[in-house]
C-alpha cells in the first residue's frame, strides 16, 4: 500500500527546517500560506499560480492596508511555497505594492544614549550596551552563543546574520568584565539545568546530527538565556531558549519614556 503524501503544511515545515530558518520565520510563513489558501476558498496552491498570488498581495495592500514589510513577508512565504515545495515557477508577479512609510530614522546623540542607559539595568542594560558598542542587530544579540565571544581578541562572531552570512564585529573592551560576570551567572544556571536532567539547547539539525552531545556543552549555550525552561515546538523537548527580543524592546521603550 502506497503511503499517503504529506499534508502541504507539513511539507512546508520540512522544507523550512531543511534550510535552517528560524522558528519565527516558520510560523510566519505557515500563517501566510494558510491565509492565502483561505482567501481563495480553500483551493490547493498547486491549482493556482501567479494571478492568485497577485490578487492576494493586492488585497493585503488595498483592503487590509498592511505595511510594505508585511506584504513583502507574505510574498516571500508564497515564493518559498511555490519554489521550494511545489517546484513551480511563478514568473513575474505584478501586484499592487504597499507603500513604504516615508520616515527618517531616529538617531540619538551620545548624551541621549548615556541618558537612556541610566534608565536600564541588569541584562537589559548589558544587551543595550552590546547593541550600541558592537553594531549588532537585535536578533543577532539574543541569539549569541557563549563561544561566539572572543575575549582575547575582543571580537564577536555573528553566525547566520542578515543574508544568512557570518561576520565578525568588535567586542568593546568596556563590556569584557560585565559580560564575564554575566556569563558566570549563566553558567550556574546551565549547571543547575544539567543537574535536573535538562541543559540542552537548540541546534540546527545538521549540527545536532554531527555533534550529538554539543547541545549540552557550555560553548553552545545562549549568552542571554530565557528565565524559564520551555518546550521546543518543533521537537517537544524541554529546553532553555534565548531571551525573547520583546524583553529588551519593552525595557528600552520604558527607559525612553522615562528620560525623553
Amino acid at each position: 500500500m502506497e503511503p499517503k503524501p504529506q499534508k502541504l503544511l507539513n511539507q512546508v515545515r520540512d522544507a523550512i527546517r531543511l534550510k535552517h530558518y528560524s522558528i519565527r520565520t516558520e510560523e510566519a510563513y505557515i500563517n501566510w500560506i494558510k491565509r492565502y489558501i483561505y482567501f481563495h476558498g480553500l483551493r490547493h496552491p498547486a491549482e493556482m499560480g501567479t494571478a492568485e498570488v497577485e490578487a492576494f498581495l493586492t488585497h493585503l495592500a488595498v483592503k487590509e492596508k498592511v505595511a510594505a514589510s508585511t506584504q513583502n513577508q507574505a510574498f516571500s512565504a508564497l515564493l518559498f511555497l511555490y519554489k521550494e515545495v511545489l517546484h513551480q515557477d511563478l514568473g513575474p508577479v505584478d501586484a499592487l505594492r504597499a507603500q513604504k512609510p516615508k520616515r527618517l530614522p531616529t538617531v540619538l546623540t551620545k548624551e541621549e544614549i548615556h541618558h537612556l542607559f541610566q534608565h536600564l539595568s541588569g541584562t537589559s542594560l548589558l544587551m543595550a550596551q552590546l547593541l550600541y558598542g558592537s553594531g549588532l542587530r537585535l536578533m543577532e544579540c539574543v541569539r549569541l552563543r557563549v563561544q561566539d565571544l572572543d575575549f582575547d581578541y575582543l571580537t564577536i562572531t555573528v553566525r547566520d546574520g542578515k543574508g544568512a552570512k557570518d561576520r565578525v564585529t568588535i567586542l568593546p573592551q568596556s563590556l569584557v568584565v560585565p559580560l564575564q560576570d554575566h556569563l558566570r551567572q549563566v553558567k550556574r544556571i546551565h549547571e543547575e539545568d544539567l543537574t535536573r536532567g535538562y541543559g540542552a539547547v537548540y541546534l540546527p539539525d545538521a549540527l545536532a546530527r554531527k555533534y550529538p552531545n554539543a547541545e549540552r556543552e557550555w560553548g553552545w549555550q545562549y549568552v542571554f538565556p530565557a528565565r524559564q525552561l520551555s518546550v521546543d515546538p518543533r521537537r517537544g523537548i524541554v529546553r532553555r531558549h534565548h531571551i525573547h527580543e520583546n524583553t529588551l524592546q519593552k525595557a528600552i521603550h520604558a527607559a525612553a519614556q522615562a528620560c525623553f
